[in-house]
């Protein structure tokens, strides 16, 4: 068995609905069923959304507000009044602050432009920086990608005798604020058509207005904002961002083509991914590490010297904040880790916070916390002298961050955000008591079912629904993101024919699944250590994203596999392994290293209540949440109740000798009854060598040649080439030496120094079936035979039959 990592949600689709469109549009059945899940379901839709162009943008004036901050700006123009620009630090604000500068670079205005330092002003409009405007000159503020909150700036600055046209795309509050003008596709009164754009896509906009023609020469810089601040890549976003893309094969900025020089992007071959993975993270750096001016620079550059020179400042600062975010995490996890001891689980709400914790990233902190333990998550930094905590929180699904926050209000300084994410201020006094109430408030509205992540699932098929004609197809659905996701696939039944690990040091997983006639490569980034609960020949399902594996000139269709199911129970035969031990203490770090938030647990037979020195059983657990839920100091036989408590848990038994009797492979299976994979991490044979039947003959030659020696020690080099002689192992004279003694044949005698023993030369008649140490002897040489001369599929079904057992009774 192997869990899968998630619960896999596929779109329910009408297999009636699914042909017809198949038949009308000319597609295959795949991409039909992508497009039906995607909202698409008729022809004349499709042709829209794999034809889009620029000609399907929508009239700018349809904008509430639009005329307006027109008719202002332009005013301002022709007057020679001068304007400041206003964006933000994300790369949304520095898209659109960006776009705008070459805006009014175009219209010759009279501007400069300001974003607020993170860390010194925050977000939004500040009367600080509207000062500076009336300093500098200003009457007219045009902001982008904020400013629709701002009420009691906008009245500080018309006090000031400057106007604001605030051109934004966040939710607007209850209360707006008094500008001269507010264009947001959001405002409740707004007739706009599409309401997903970013910031830079209002800008954009904007843009479009002033101008009187589309302005494509911007799709690029609308498209970095529009991919980062991840907007839906439907509608006008998907136009935006498919056509940018196009023009960044030979991009006119010498910014953008920095940012691909310095993240080894090919133009030709540049996507939305490479935008979100490679571009706005660094254009983000600097807003989080030092100014968003220094990325602004970069943007609006006209020299690919000096266009080089700020990406590369870029790629440090994100390298540094990828060393910063490394440390909080650590630090963090540290942190719950200690949480965590009192009563061993994660906490459905987790609250940490500390000094020193860089406030510009511990957004990104706290996505990862929350992606790895599944819980909405609060990361806060605090400042020492004011002992305030500015802070970042990520949620799950089912748990609505703002809203829980409203609950409890009165313990902030300031909040905000939506469902998923949120920001807020508040006094370190006042931790205990948000952790408190947060966590009260996700036990009375969180199920268990809530704190296993869902992945969205377009469709299931088999594997000869996937040739390489048919993946190219749904290609024609990117550029891919928010609301247009890369298809993703649930494949069942596939039989692992190949599997093995790449990378130097075996970090990834590469499958050949196949059915019938069918191949299909599947790999796993990362995962490396998943080899180790894949068996040869098992049956799975997969789940991931269909790609074109292109190499040497040849083409091949691949699955970028992100999840797998195996339902049936795994036995994995490593029998023969020199030093089992060892072999098993390497797989306990192999696993921990995939699965660091879960612990094993290496115990010897004496702790496990059977008497032996050498470690018998290794469990592992994949299922359990939180780095030391399992404390491998816990002394498992001084608590039987201990085993009770955590074995519902355990899935994984790794076996590094076999179990001494029949009785304790029982009590394992009833002990530990969710175990679906064993690792039969077996010496060649047992130390000593294998106990085989003592037959008749062999203990009469064995005699026979006893009474040839006549007398004897135990003496190392005595047992040595006694048992040769014998043709025995050690073990097995051993075994010998107590059934002979057991029916008077032999006797012994014992000084301080040694044993001597001496054969009985007329012994009494007795049958062997008489001894008592001749059964044990029968018991353990048939016992150890069921565990080294089957094959491994025999082996398999033998143990686990015991299962099958204990979930009967």
């Amino acid at each position: 068995m192997l869990h899968p990592r998630s619960r896999w949600i596929c779109a329910a689709t009408s297999d009636e609905q699914v042909s017809q469109l198949a038949q009308e549009a000319k597609l295959s059945p795949l991409l039909a069923r992508m497009m039906v899940v995607r909202g698409i379901d008729t022809a004349e839709q499709i042709q829209q959304f794999l034809h889009a162009d620029v000609n399907q943008l929508h009239d700018p004036f349809l904008m509430a507000g639009m005329e307006e901050a027109v008719e202002r700006i332009r005013r301002a123009l022709n007057s020679g009044e001068k304007i400041r620009i206003y964006g933000d630090y994300d790369a949304d604000g520095v898209s659109s602050t960006s776009l705008m500068i070459y805006l009014m670079r175009e219209l010759e205005a009279n501007f400069d432009y300001y974003i607020p330092h993170r860390a010194n002003e925050g977000y939004g409009l500040n009367n600080g920086a509207i000062d500076d405007a009336k300093a500098q000159g200003c009457t007219l503020i045009v902001t982008v990608d904020t400013g629709i909150s701002a009420v009691e700036q906008v009245a500080y600055a018309k006090e000031l005798g400057i106007d604001i046209v605030v051109t934004d795309h966040h939710e607007p509050p209850e209360q707006l604020p008094e500008a001269y003008a507010l264009v947001n596709p959001k405002l409740p009164y707004c007739p706009y058509p599409f309401k997903g754009l970013a910031g830079v896509g209002v800008a954009f906009k904007l843009a479009h207005a002033l101008l009187g023609n589309v302005p494509e020469h911007y799709l690029e810089l609308a498209a970095i904002g529009t991919v980062a601040d991840l907007m839906p890549l439907l509608g006008e976003n998907r136009v935006i961002v498919q056509e940018a893309l196009k023009r960044m094969a030979r991009s006119q900025y010498a910014g953008i083509r920095a940012l691909m020089t310095i993240g080894a992007i090919d133009p030709a071959e540049v996507t939305s991914t490479s935008i979100a993975f490679s571009m706005a993270p660094r254009i983000n750096a600097s807003g989080r590490l030092d100014h968003a001016d220094i990325a602004v620079q970069l943007l609006t550059a006209d020299e690919d010297e000096t266009a080089i020179a700020y990406a590369s400042e870029l790629d440090r600062l994100n390298k540094e904040r990828q060393k910063i975010v490394e440390g909080i995490v650590k630090e963090a996890e540290a942190q719950l880790t200690e949480k965590m001891t009192d009563t061993g689980e994660v906490p459905n709400v987790i609250v940490l916070a500390a000094e020193g914790w860089n406030v510009g990233v511990i957004g990104i902190v706290a996505s990862k916390i929350a992606e790895r333990y599944y819980r909405p998550t609060f990361v806060l930094g605090i400042d020492e002298e004011s002992g305030l905590c500015k802070g970042s929180a990520r949620s799950i699904a089912g748990f609505d961050l703002y809203e829980s926050m409203t609950e409890c209000a009165e313990v902030f300084e300031h909040y905000g955000g939506h469902q998923a994410a949120a920001g807020m201020t508040i006094h370190r006094d006042r931790l205990s008591e948000l952790e408190e109430r947060l966590n009260k408030t996700a036990a009375e509205r969180l199920t268990e079912d809530d704190y296993i992540p869902c992945t969205e699932v377009d469709a299931e098929c088999e594997l000869d629904d996937v040739p390489l004609e048919v993946i190219e197809q749904l290609g024609r659905l990117a550029p891919f993101g928010m609301g247009n996701p890369s298809p993703r696939v649930v494949i069942r039944n596939a039989v692992v024919r190949d599997k093995r690990t790449m990378g130097k040091e075996g970090q990834h997983l590469k499958l050949m699944l196949g059915k019938e006639r069918a191949t299909l490569d599947a790999v796993a980034f990362h995962k490396g250590a998943l080899s180790f609960r894949i068996a040869n020949d098992v049956q799975v399902d997969v789940l991931g994203e269909l790609s074109i594996n292109e190499w040497n000139g040849q083409r091949k269709p691949q699955l970028m596999m992100q999840d797998i199911q195996i339902t049936e129970r795994q036995l994995f035969d490593r029998r023969a392994t020199a030093r089992p031990l060892e072999s098993a203490i390497e797989l306990a770090r192999t696993l921990e290293q995939d699965e660091p938030q879960t612990s094993a647990l290496l115990m010897t037979r004496e702790q496990a209540g059977v008497y032996a020195a050498e470690p018998f059983v290794w469990f592992y657990s994949d299922e359990l949440e939180g780095p030391t839920v399992i404390p491998s100091s816990w002394a498992w036989a001084a608590d039987e109740s201990m085993l009770e408590n955590v074995s519902k848990h355990i899935h994984e038994l790794v076996l590094c000798s076999i179990p001494p009797s029949e009785w304790e492979l029982k009590r394992l299976a009833d002990q530990l009854p969710n175990v679906g994979r064993i690792h039969a991490i077996l010496p060649r044979q047992p130390e000593g060598g294998r106990l085989y039947t003592p037959s008749r003959d062999r203990m009469a030659y064995a005699y026979s040649e006893l009474k040839r020696v006549g007398t004897w020690d135990m003496e190392v080099s005595t047992m040595s080439s006694l048992a040769k002689r014998l043709r025995m192992n050690e073990r097995e004279l051993l075994m010998l030496m107590e059934v002979f003694k057991e029916l008077d044949f032999i006797t012994c005698t014992s000084s301080s120094n040694n044993s001597v023993y001496s054969i009985v030369q007329q012994p009494k008649k007795t049958s062997l079936e008489q001894s008592q140490r001749y059964q044990d002897w029968m018991t353990a040489a048939a016992w150890e035979s069921r565990w080294y001369e089957p094959a491994t599929e025999e082996l398999a079904a033998w143990i686990w039959s015991y299962w099958d057992e204990a979930r009967c009774k």
